[in-house]
C-alpha cells in the first residue's frame, strides 16, 4: 500500500531540527541519579511481578487438583483458566523480547536486561518499536487491546474492571494527540531504554495482577476451597501431650471440615462419650507412655454414616529438676537490644529463682521475667540460673543463647493503626500521613525504628523519574506538594530510607515502597 507524505514547509522543518537539538541536549543532561531511579522501579516492579505470579501458579495447581477430583464439575472454569493463561504467557513473553531487543539494540548482541549498560540511550526503543517496516510498537498496541477487552469479559467485580481497564489502557493523552502521536510514539519515541524497559516491566506486572483477578473470579465460581471438605479426617488435638502425674489431659476430638450444624458421634475405648464440640478430657495416670483410641460417626449429606478412626499417644512424666528459660520474642538474642525473657523452675515460686548472664547484663523485672542485653555480635551469651529449693540452693544447667544483630527493618506509612507497606492508596489518606515509619514486625517481632531520611521517586508525563528527598520521617513540603498533583491511578516509590534502631546502628533499607494513588 503506498503511503502518501504531506509536504512540509520551512517553518515545520526548523521547528522538527530545534526539536531535534533539544532532544540532543536532554540526552546529553540525563542524570545518574534519574536513571538508577527507574532501576529502582524495575527491581520493585518484578519483585511485584514475581509475587503476583507464584500466587497465580498456586491457583492454577488448586485447579488442577479440582479437575482430576472432580473433573465433570471443573472442567469449563478449568478451560478457561488455561485460556487466561495462555493469553497471558504470550502477552507476558512478548513483551519480555521487547525488553530483550530494546537492550541488545542498545548495548550489543550480549546485551542483559538485568544489567543495562547503556541506560540513556535514546534512539534503541524507538527503532525497535517505531521503526517503518521491523517496528514492534502496533503489534504491542494491537495486542494490549485484544487482551484487555478478552480479559474484561471474564472480571465480575466493576472495582476490578476500572482498575484492569485503567492498568492496560491505551488512550493517549489530549497534548499527545494535538501533537499527532499514536500511543506507541507517545510511549517509546525517544525514551531512554532505561525507562522504556520499565515500561514493558510495568505491562508485565499488569498483566500478571489481571490474570489473577480473573482466576479468583473463576475460583469462586468453582467454589474450590468448598470441595476440599469432600476428604474427611478424624483429629484428636490434645492441649499438650507430656503431663505430670495427676494433670489432666484436655484435647479436642474433632472431623476435619465438620459441619457445626451435625454433632459427631464420638466412642473412646468403646464407649460413647458426650464431648461438647468436640472436647474431650479426663485425668493422667502413672508416669510413661499411655494412648486412647476410638472412632467418629457422622452422617454426610446423602445421610450415610462416615467411620473414622482415631489413635493419639502422649506420655506423662515426673515432675522435672531443671529450669525452663524461654526468650519471649525468638530463640535468639540481640546485641544492644533488651530481649524480654521469661525464667521459671517448676515448683520453685518466681521469688526464689536468681539468674544471671555471661556477656552481657541482665536485669529483673519481676514474678519472673528479665531483660537480657549481649554486648557484641556473634558471642554466645550463658544464662545461669540458681534457684532456693525447700532451703537449699540448687545451681541448675545453664544455658546458651546466640547472638545476632537486629535484622533490618520494613518501611511503612502509618494510616492510624494500620501499617501501610505498598499498594492502593486513597489520596485522602495519603495527604494524611505525615511520613515514613520503621519496624521490624514479622509476627515474632515488634521493633520500632527511628527514620533518618528517604527519598520518593515520581515520574513526569515523559516516564522520566524524578527523586525528592527528605531530611527526616516526615513528608517535605516539596513532596507533599507533588502529592497534591498526582492523579488517580497514579505511582510514585519511596526508597533509600534511612534508619536508626534501639541497638544505635543506623542502616539504609532495601527495596522500595510502592505507592499507588486510588
Amino acid at each position: 500500500m503506498a503511503i502518501k507524505k504531506r509536504l512540509i514547509s520551512p517553518r515545520q522543518k526548523m521547528i522538527n531540527l530545534m526539536y531535534i537539538v533539544l532532544l540532543a541536549m536532554l540526552a546529553l543532561n540525563i542524570s545518574t541519579e534519574v536513571l538508577d531511579g527507574f532501576s529502582i522501579v524495575e527491581d520493585s516492579l518484578n519483585r511485584t511481578t514475581g509475587n503476583a505470579t507464584q500466587e497465580n501458579v498456586a491457583l492454577y495447581r488448586d485447579f488442577e487438583m479440582q479437575m482430576k477430583q472432580n473433573p465433570e464439575k471443573v472442567k469449563a472454569w478449568f478451560e478457561k483458566a488455561t485460556s487466561v493463561k495462555l493469553m497471558s504467557d504470550s502477552l507476558y513473553d512478548f513483551a519480555q523480547q521487547l525488553k530483550v531487543a530494546i537492550v541488545k539494540k542498545a548495548d550489543g548482541k550480549n546485551g542483559d536486561v538485568y544489567n543495562i549498560e547503556n541506560k540513556d540511550n535514546l534512539d534503541a526503543a524507538s527503532e525497535v518499536m517505531l521503526a517503518p517496516l521491523t517496528g514492534q510498537g502496533k503489534s504491542l498496541f494491537l495486542r494490549v487491546n485484544n487482551y484487555r477487552e478478552r480479559i474484561l469479559k471474564m472480571v465480575d467485580d466493576p472495582h476490578q474492571k476500572r482498575i484492569i481497564a485503567d492498568n492496560l489502557s491505551t488512550s493517549v493523552p489530549r497534548k499527545a494527540r494535538l501533537q499527532g502521536k499514536n500511543w506507541q510514539e507517545y510511549m517509546f519515541e525517544n525514551m531512554p531504554v532505561a525507562a522504556a524497559v520499565t515500561l514493558l516491566s510495568k505491562l508485565q506486572s499488569d498483566v500478571r495482577y489481571a490474570e489473577g483477578e480473573v482466576l479468583h473470579t473463576l475460583v469462586s465460581n468453582i467454589d474450590v476451597k468448598d470441595i476440599r471438605v469432600n476428604k474427611l479426617s478424624a483429629y484428636v488435638i490434645p492441649e499438650k501431650t507430656v503431663l505430670y502425674p495427676g494433670e489432666r489431659f484436655n484435647a479436642n476430638i474433632v472431623m476435619a471440615a465438620v459441619d457445626t450444624t451435625l454433632q459427631p458421634q464420638i466412642f473412646v475405648n468403646g464407649q460413647r462419650v458426650m464431648a461438647h464440640n468436640g472436647q474431650y478430657g479426663f485425668t493422667a495416670s502413672g508416669v510413661g507412655e499411655h494412648s486412647i483410641s476410638g472412632y467418629i460417626l457422622m452422617q454426610n449429606r446423602k445421610g450415610d454414616l462416615i467411620r473414622r478412626n482415631f489413635l493419639q499417644k502422649y506420655s506423662v512424666i515426673p515432675a522435672p529438676n531443671s529450669a525452663t528459660v524461654a526468650a519471649d520474642m525468638m530463640n535468639v538474642l540481640y546485641a544492644g537490644y533488651p530481649n524480654p525473657m521469661s525464667v521459671s523452675v517448676p515448683g520453685v515460686p518466681a521469688n526464689a529463682v536468681s539468674v544471671s548472664m555471661s556477656g552481657g547484663s541482665m536485669t529483673a523485672k519481676g514474678n519472673g521475667h528479665f531483660v537480657a542485653v549481649p554486648a557484641a555480635v556473634g558471642k554466645d551469651v550463658t544464662i545461669h540460673v540458681t534457684a532456693r529449693d525447700k532451703g537449699q540452693m540448687r545451681t541448675l544447667p545453664p544455658f546458651v543463647f546466640h547472638v545476632r544483630k537486629l535484622p533490618d527493618p520494613t518501611a511503612y506509612i502509618a494510616l492510624g493503626t494500620n501499617r501501610f507497606k505498598g499498594g492502593g492508596m486513597s489520596k485522602a489518606a495519603l495527604m494524611g500521613a505525615s511520613g515514613i515509619n520503621a519496624a521490624i514486625d514479622d509476627g515474632l517481632l515488634d521493633i520500632p525504628f527511628r527514620v533518618l531520611s528517604f527519598e520518593t521517586v515520581f515520574f513526569d508525563n515523559m516516564g522520566n523519574a524524578v527523586p525528592v528527598a527528605s531530611a527526616g520521617a516526615n513528608f517535605s513540603d516539596r513532596q507533599r506538594e507533588t502529592f497534591r498533583a498526582l492523579s488517580r491511578n497514579r505511582r510514585f516509590y519511596i526508597s533509600h530510607v534511612k534508619a536508626i534502631g534501639p541497638d544505635g546502628i543506623t542502616r539504609t533499607l532495601t527495596g522500595a515502597l510502592e505507592v499507588i494513588v486510588r
